[in-house]
């Protein structure tokens, strides 16, 4: 195994953190370990973003067992310069935590397989017998309880038995297998890390990138997908209204930055409704309005949160652009100072999945696991940052697809009137594990197996 981290005395794949629930105390799984067991194990224990020491160490011993030449800790100089630039410290346990599987079995394709592991400050509900009663700071300093709310530990788990099938049938195939695990995603700033710091110029470059996400909506057992766009841009845009405060009985002597703020609030609106083609997705969402202290005072500021999402490039640029132009107007309508406005570096691109890459795929899904069970759908505004790996000067195909994660009895209960499904990120989130899984495996091992089939020159 191949080492760019230089671990702790705590991050081998034995350290635990203290204080954990009994379930979580079970010894950490050795390689080949039962797959659901294994599931249950990752559920019971979730790390943070940017903290994914276990999960990393876990998944790279499955790789190294299995016969991969391993690289650990990839991303862990760009992680910890950006955490000591943004947060002015790096905390115990940040860190990169990459793993890059390798393995060489002939001429053919080189094909990425990749898995996320990170979960969400989200205090689990689920009842679950090994639910998560994990607490942990953020790479922020933000001490929280920690879940798998977003199926990070099916993806992790649905990895391995991949690499599983694919090792033990490698007489079928022929090409370099790259198995990569990947931190941090829900921040959207793991991808960026791995290429930062040479993913594909240290590592054999892939012909294709393939990965797959739990869905919240749509039953155990089948595999949606969308050909071209996949999911959205994601912006984060903050706005920092600038008023003069003063006393609540007299504001003609103020600037009130809350009217000036709900004026850019209202203004908004008109960017998707007037500025937007129509027949093109886009969504500006004010998700924080923060002002003021006290009943009688008009307060000398006012701060907006917005995310906007959106598809295609020139749409982003479209509203990006507008926002600044409505805050700014709004402020001098009301004779106020010119607001500041950020808009975040570190956006989330949008996914796009190479439609010839999507047919090959799920034709050999469709194959694996039934017609009835693939579906194609429309593309979602949630995000994604495996749409990084196809945004880099090398232009790699890619395709992430959606792996349904409901028992279908729920599921089916829901569509006539039941109680309505928790989404991802809820803290009642459960997927169906021994169905999801086993489809998970099935449905990748036989995308990559019909990538494979083809030859270096195709």
């Amino acid at each position: 195994m191949v080492s760019r981290l230089k671990l702790t005395a705590c991050a081998s794949a034995l350290c635990m953190m203290l204080s954990t629930p009994a379930f979580a105390q079970q010894s950490v799984p050795e390689p080949g370990t039962d797959l659901v067991e294994l599931y249950t194990w990752l559920h019971a224990n979730p790390e943070l973003s940017f903290k994914e020491s276990t999960s990393a160490s876990i998944m790279a011993a499955e790789l190294e067992a299995l016969g991969f030449t391993v690289t650990t800790g990839l991303g862990n100089e760009w992680t910890r310069a950006k955490s000591q630039r943004d947060e002015g410290t790096v905390r115990d346990g940040v860190g990169g935590y990459g793993v890059v599987g390798v393995y060489e079995n002939g001429e053919g394709p080189t094909v990425l397989i990749r898995a996320d592991m990170d979960a969400l400050p989200v205090p689990e509900q689920t009842g679950l017998d090994y639910a998560s009663e994990v607490i942990s700071t953020t790479w922020t300093g933000v001490e929280s309880p920690v879940m798998h709310a977003c199926g990070h530990d099916i993806h992790m788990t649905s990895w391995v038995g991949t690499a599983r099938e694919l090792m033990e049938n490698k007489d079928d195939w022929s090409g370099t297998l790259v198995m990569l695990a990947q931190p941090a995603e829900e921040l959207g700033l793991g991808a960026k890390a791995l290429l930062e710091e040479g993913l594909y110029h240290d590592f054999p470059l892939p012909d294709y990138n393939l990965a797959l996400h739990v869905s919240a909506s749509a039953p155990a057992g089948t595999v949606a997908y969308s050909s071209g766009y996949a999911l959205a841009n994601v912006d984060s845009v903050d706005i920092l209204v600038k008023g003069v405060g003063g006393h609540g009985a007299y504001p003609h002597t103020t600037k009130d930055p809350i009217v000036i703020g709900s004026s850019i609030v209202m203004a908004l609106q008109t960017l998707v409704s007037r500025n937007v083609d129509p027949q093109t997705p886009a969504v500006v969402t004010v998700g924080s309005f923060t002002a003021g202290a006290k009943h009688n005072i008009i307060s000398d500021g006012a701060e907006l949160l917005l995310t906007v999402r959106s598809y295609d490039d020139a749409t982003r640029q479209l509203l990006l652009d507008g926002i600044t132009r409505i805050a700014k107007a709004q402020a001098e309508a009301f004779g106020a100072p010119e607001p500041e406005i950020s808009i975040d570096n570190d956006y989330t691109p949008s996914t796009y999945n190479t439609p010839a890459l999507a047919d090959k795929a799920m034709t050999a899904i469709r194959s694996a696991i039934g017609e009835e069970n693939v579906v194609e759908v429309t593309p979602v505004m949630g995000g994604e940052d495996f749409s990084q790996y196809g945004r880099t000067e090398e232009d790699v195909p890619g395709l992430i697809f959606w792996l349904g994660a409901i028992n279908p009895d729920t599921y089916a209960a829901a569509q006539n009137g039941g109680d309505p499904l928790p989404s991802l990120h809820s803290p009642f989130f459960a997927p169906d594990a021994p169905p999801t899984i086993k489809t998970g495996v099935s449905s990748m091992t036989a995308a990559a197996l019909a990538l494979f089939s083809e030859t270096a020159s195709e």
